[in-house]
């Protein structure tokens, strides 16, 4: 069934890109040993202009540089995998066989088979789709269920024009070149209990691919290393997978991690976050490797012996060379993962990168209010300068041209991370008289270090502007607690601070660059964290109402870490302080001169308290009673079952209050699998009955029985 040729595999090539959307895969060639990944995702107005078929060329002449014989995309490669809705519109089908068809009659995709170009051999489509998450795959697209079985689908004129083919197979069927199989599986069919590359590996298969659209989240590449390498460790093999890499125009970001595994270990690792468009592995295999492998497996060749065949397309090509001492083979290496610090650090910050170049805005707005939010922002912004500079330093052309538009300068050149962030990062600490001396200094300072355009305004003109027409109208002045006043006039005046702020905020975004004679316009970041955002504990359009938010999917212990780590790692003192204070809003008045609101009184519930909830809520799956049940053995050191109940209904409580602010939230980096992200990720109703009668109800009888059972339980000791 397989054909024995050569020992030696040359080099494997995958080729990850902003993507292309289809979720049908076009085999068209096979290529050595090396895996190419390219970092990000075209959008689709840039499909549409043909940039994907330059990109994709260039990346096909650097693998068949370094020897490829096979070239792998990304999943959805040429239209991009976010196109969402656009799927239903005929023009992306036409488009993209628009960029398949000059890809086919280019040169460039002769002597190597690709996942794009050539004469097309076979259509792969996609057998299990992703529906859960972000993802919507089962919105657009119906999954292959004929297993093991091919048809012939016919190509448009365009195509059978340029490869002289009428139809092609498509089904569920693996590539037999002269030396070896391949078989392809399509990012989420890895993920799945019952992966086809199990029934492949059985019928001879010694090479699989992946094309794949996987975003990242924090400290989700161990979860995909080990997916990768389990696929070859019990049936042996070859294992290639390309990713995305990239902002698609959405809240993700798709953080590559092509990797090559051989026998269940890691021969070759791409990186996970980068500006490069482009990025090449190599790796030498030899496929004797693979078949000694298999063949100690006694197990695995009687169950071989009785698997079922896969239709087999024959290719008059091979991927191996004749030379067994061309190359050394690759050996295998450790994976080098990055600390969720870095993580946070490099991932939202190719985000915003991404964003910024292609909104065509001049830089980014911050509301730095010298606290830890606001503070781990301005970090991320100034990771990006980092990033940016090395980039430039490296040669890569692209990102150089990008910073040359952004900052309307076609001779400058960014060097220190420092400058590039005095031009596109302007930073504004808003005062009120509710504002501490110790806020404003940590907020100066910290601008000061990341060399950020820094603003000091007063607000209370605007807010008590405002307040004076509700008096007027009214006849009445609303007070702070401190002064007497009730708690709804407390929450109204804090309310109002918060919204002033907002529009400030939108307005020196606008009208700051053109004051200072600079041309264009700053995208306004918000800095809200995914624990506050789950409890509510914000505004509604207040600062964290902004164009886009890198935190919004971290959490607060993340956060603090986070800082931690840049303190050390770009030497930024001024972190020191921030970290130290308590977090507090500072929209009430102060004693003295000090601070006396913080927000985890505000809240009745600590940071750490609140992860705990947003983990059980979103990832275990826990409504009240299950929570509280959960919680009673978690916190059963520390908490008794009657105030385990008292927190868990309050989580619950302010939660179902609050949750019409996400239906407003501002677009956030996905970081975490608990967001409570109201427009994908976390779909719930934002109208609750907030008594919560029957759940609280099943808690409370709860309690009582546990309570009994102690009381009956110390009974039996005194006996």
């Amino acid at each position: 069934m397989l054909l024995y040729s050569p020992k030696r595999l040359r080099q494997c090539s995958a080729h990850s890109k902003r993507s292309i959307n289809t979720t049908d895969q076009l085999i068209l060639q096979y290529s050595q040993k090396y895996y190419w990944l390219q970092p990000a995702l075209p959008s689709f107005n840039e499909v549409t202009k043909c940039n994907g078929a330059r990109s994709r060329s260039r990346g096909i002449e650097i693998a068949k540089r370094k020897g490829a014989k096979y070239r792998l995309g990304p999943e959805l490669e040429i239209c991009g995998y976010g196109c969402s809705d656009h799927y239903f519109e005929s023009d992306t089908n036409l488009h993209s066989f628009q960029v398949l068809a000059k890809l086919l009659d280019s040169p460039v995709t002769q002597d190597i088979i690709c996942d794009v170009g050539m004469k097309v051999l076979l259509i792969r489509p996609k057998m299990a789709l992703a529906n859960e998450g972000n993802y919507r795959e089962m919105r657009w697209f119906t999954p292959w269920q004929r297993t093991r079985t091919i048809e012939e689908y016919f190509l448009p004129r365009m195509i059978q024009e340029l490869t002289k083919q009428e139809t092609v197979p498509i089904g569920d069927a693996v590539l037999a070149t002269q030396d070896t199989c391949i078989g392809s599986e399509v990012c989420e069919e890895l993920w799945t209990p019952y992966s086809p590359h199990i029934e492949m590996g059985l019928d001879g298969v010694e090479i699989f691919t992946n094309a794949s659209g996987s975003h990242h989240t924090l400290r989700k590449a161990y979860t995909r290393v080990d997916l990768v390498n389990m696929a070859t460790s019990k049936n042996g093999g070859i294992y290639v997978l390309a990713n995305q890499k990239g902002c698609d125009g959405d809240r993700l970001y798709y953080d590559g991690c092509a990797m090559i595994s051989v026998n269940g270990a890691i021969v070759a690792q791409g990186s996970q976050f980068s500006l490069d468009d482009v990025e090449v592995l190599t790796a030498t295999l030899d496929l004797e490797d693979v078949r000694s492998y298999r063949a100690e497996i006694s197990s695995r060749g009687l169950m071989a012996s009785r698997a079922n065949p896969y239709p087999r397309v024959k290719v008059d090509f091979a991927l191996s060379c004749h030379d067994d001492d061309a190359d050394a083979v690759s050996e295998p290496i450790q994976w080098q993962y990055h600390s969720p610090e870095e993580e946070i650090s490099l991932g939202p910050a190719c985000w915003l990168w991404d964003y910024l170049r292609r909104s065509q805005q001049a830089g980014f707005f911050l509301p730095l209010s010298g606290g830890m939010d606001s503070s781990s922002s301005a970090c991320i912004v100034y990771s990006m300068c980092h990033q940016v500079c090395l980039a430039v330093k490296n040669g890569n052309q692209q990102v150089l041209a990008d910073v040359r538009k952004i900052v309307y300068n076609d001779a400058y050149t960014p060097e220190d991370p420092r400058e590039l962030c005095g031009r596109i990062f302007t930073t504004c600490y808003m005062a009120s008289e509710n504002s501490s001396e110790a806020t404003r200094n940590r907020a100066k300072e910290l601008a000061k270090q990341i060399g950020s355009y820094h603003i000091n305004l007063n607000i209370d003109g605007a807010v008590k502007a405002i307040l004076g027409i509700f008096s007027m109208v009214t006849g009445r002045t609303p007070q702070f607690r401190t002064h007497g006043g009730s708690g709804r006039e407390n929450l109204a005046l804090q309310n109002v601070q918060a919204r002033v702020r907002m529009v400030l905020a939108y307005l020196f975004a606008q009208l700051s660059l053109w004051s200072r004679g600079i041309q264009g316009g700053l995208l306004v970041i918000g800095s809200a964290n995914v624990d506050e955002c789950l409890q509510g504990y914000l505004t509604k359009y207040d600062c964290s109402s902004a164009d886009i938010n890198p935190i919004g999917g971290i959490s607060k212990t993340d956060l603090k870490s986070f800082l931690q780590y840049c303190i050390e790692h770009f030497q930024l003192a001024a972190l020191i302080s921030i970290l130290k204070a308590p977090p507090t809003a500072e929209l009430e008045p102060l004693a003295d001169g000090k601070m006396t609101q913080t927000d985890e009184e505000d809240m009745g519930m600590t940071y750490a308290e609140l992860s705990v909830y947003g983990k059980l809520r979103k990832i275990t799956k826990a409504g009240p009673y299950t929570m509280f049940c959960k919680l009673i053995n978690i916190w059963k050191e520390v908490s008794s079952p009657r105030q385990v109940a008292e927190k868990v209904k309050h989580f619950f409580r302010s939660y179902s209050v609050n949750r019409h602010k996400m239906t407003t939230l501002t677009p956030a980096y996905h970081a975490e699998n608990y967001s409570p992200e109201d427009n994908r990720f976390d779909l719930r109703p934002f109208l609750y009955n907030t008594a919560w009668s029957w759940q609280f109800r099943c808690i409370d009888n709860q309690v009582l029985k546990l309570e009994s059972e102690e009381v009956q339980n110390s009974l039996e000791d005194l006996d």
